[in-house]
C-alpha cells in the first residue's frame, strides 16, 4: 500500500483522451482556476479520467500534464499518492477497498477481508474470473463512527458484517448493484444512534410568537381634531452652544501603577540579603586577611606627603609651633590675574604657612602644589578647526607663534 507503482507495460494502453462529454468537461473545470493556476485541477481531471476508463494508465498521466503544463512527475505524485486512484486495471462492475485502520480493525475488518478473499481472489489487486470484481485494504475511508466499512467506486456501505458483504458482492457481481442502499446498512440515520433517537423525544411544548412592536405614538405637532382650537406652536428651541471637551479621565485606569500592577516597571532584580550572622562573619574575615589589630596604621607618617604632610595642615596658624605669613588682599590677587599671560593669583585671601619652618622637600612640594597655571590667551583668527587625531578631537595651538 505504501509503493503504489504503475502496472506493467503489458496492460498499458497506448494512448488517452477524455471522450466529448468529459472534454468538454474537463474544459470548463480548467477554466474556473485563475490564469496561471490551472495546476489545480489536476485531482478532478484524474478522477474524471479514472470514471471513464476504471483506472490511471500512464498514458492518461501523460496526457493530462500536457493539458495542465504540468511536469509529468508532479502528476504521478499525485496518481501514486492517493489511494483512490487505481493504478491497474480493476473490476469493471466493483472495486471493492476494505478500509484496514484501527477502529474498523476492532470491529471486524479481518472477516470482511475474507469474504472478498473467498469471493473475488486470494490476493489483493487481482481480478476474478471474468474480470468484474477486484479487491483491495485501504487506510482510512472518512466512516470511523460507522465501522466496519467498505468503498465501491464513489460509494460507501457501512456498519457491515461478512455476511452482509457477501450480499453485497454478489448482487455487485449478477448486476443488481442498484438493489443495494449505499449508507449505512443497519437501522440508523446517517450515524445515529442504532435503532433510532434515545435524546430528545418529547415534542417541544412551548410556542414561538413571532415579536410584534408597538405603534408609534401619535405626532404632538398634528393638528386638533375639527372643531376644536390649535394649540399655540411651541418656540423654536435655539441651539445651546457646543458644550466644552471633557477633561480626560482616568475611570478606566488602574488607581496605581505598581511594580506588580505592572511588570513592565521592573527594575533590575534586587541584590541578595544575607542574614547578620553571614555579614559579621565576612566582616571578621576581611579584618584577618587584612591583619588588622584595631590601631591605625602609620607606617606612611615619617616623612609623608599628601595627606599625611605637615605641609597641608595649613589651619590660619592655630597648630601649634605654626606661624603665618600675612597674604595679600583678595582685591589685589584679583588685580594679579593678568588675562594676557594667563597668571593668577590667589584669589582666597587666605594666608600661606610660612615655609622657612618646613624641610626642604616639603617646601619644593607646597611650592610645586601652588604654582599658578599659565594658560595662553589665543589671538584672534588663530583657533583651528576641530580634527580627530587617534580618537581625540582638539584644537590644535598656532605653531608659528
Amino acid at each position: 500500500m505504501v509503493a503504489r507503482r504503475l502496472a506493467d507495460e503489458s496492460v498499458q494502453p497506448a494512448s488517452f483522451a477524455f471522450n466529448a462529454e468529459n472534454a468538454k468537461w474537463a474544459e470548463w473545470k480548467i477554466g474556473l482556476y485563475p490564469q496561471g493556476r490551472q495546476q489545480s485541477a489536476v485531482i478532478p481531471l484524474l478522477m474524471r479520467a479514472q470514471d471513464q476508463d476504471g483506472w490511471v494508465s500512464r498514458a492518461t498521466i501523460e496526457k493530462i500534464a500536457e493539458m495542465l503544463g504540468m511536469a509529468y512527475i508532479r502528476v504521478l505524485e499525485v496518481a501514486t499518492f492517493y489511494t483512490q486512484f487505481q493504478l491497474q486495471p480493476v473490476g469493471t462492475r466493483a472495486h471493492v477497498q476494505v478500509c484496514g485502520t484501527t477502529p474498523c480493525m476492532l470491529r471486524g475488518a479481518e472477516g470482511l477481508k475474507e469474504v472478498c478473499r473467498s469471493k473475488i481472489h486470494p490476493q489483493p489487486h487481482h481480478l476474478n474470473e471474468d474480470g468484474t470484481l477486484s479487491w483491495e485494504e485501504v487506510e482510512c475511508a472518512g466512516a470511523c463512527v460507522n465501522a466496519p466499512m467498505v468503498a465501491i467506486f464513489h460509494d460507501t456501505y457501512e456498519d457491515l458484517t461478512p455476511d452482509r458483504l457477501g450480499e453485497i458482492i454478489d448482487a455487485l457481481h449478477a448486476g443488481r448493484g442498484d438493489a443495494i442502499k449505499p449508507g449505512t446498512q443497519i437501522d440508523r440515520l446517517n450515524s445515529a444512534p442504532e435503532g433510532g433517537r434515545t435524546t430528545l423525544l418529547e415534542p417541544p411544548s412551548a410556542t414561538r410568537e413571532k415579536f410584534v412592536p408597538p405603534a408609534a405614538p401619535a405626532d404632538a405637532a398634528a393638528p386638533a381634531a375639527a372643531g376644536k382650537p390649535e394649540a399655540p406652536k411651541a418656540e423654536p428651541v435655539k441651539p445651546s452652544a457646543p458644550a466644552a471637551p471633557q477633561a480626560p479621565t482616568t475611570a478606566a485606569k488602574p488607581g496605581d501603577v505598581s511594580v506588580e500592577a505592572a511588570p513592565a516597571v521592573k527594575g533590575p532584580a534586587p541584590q541578595a540579603k544575607v542574614s547578620e550572622a553571614v555579614a559579621e562573619a565576612a566582616q571578621e574575615k576581611a579584618k584577618a586577611d587584612e591583619d588588622a589589630d584595631g590601631t591605625p596604621n602609620d607606617a606612611m607618617r615619617p616623612n609623608a606627603v599628601g595627606a599625611e604632610s605637615e605641609a597641608q595642615k595649613i589651619d590660619g596658624g592655630n597648630a601649634p609651633g605654626k606661624t603665618k605669613r600675612s597674604g595679600a588682599p583678595a582685591a589685589a590677587n584679583a588685580a594679579n590675574n593678568d588675562p594676557d599671560t594667563g597668571t593668577m593669583g590667589d584669589t582666597t585671601g587666605t594666608p600661606l604657612v610660612d615655609t622657612k619652618q618646613l624641610p626642604q622637600d616639603e617646601i619644593d612640594a607646597v611650592e610645586a602644589a601652588v604654582k599658578p597655571v599659565r594658560r595662553r590667551k589665543p589671538k584672534a583668527g588663530a583657533i583651528k578647526p576641530t580634527k580627530e587625531l587617534g580618537g581625540d578631537i582638539s584644537n590644535d595651538d598656532d605653531k608659528s607663534e
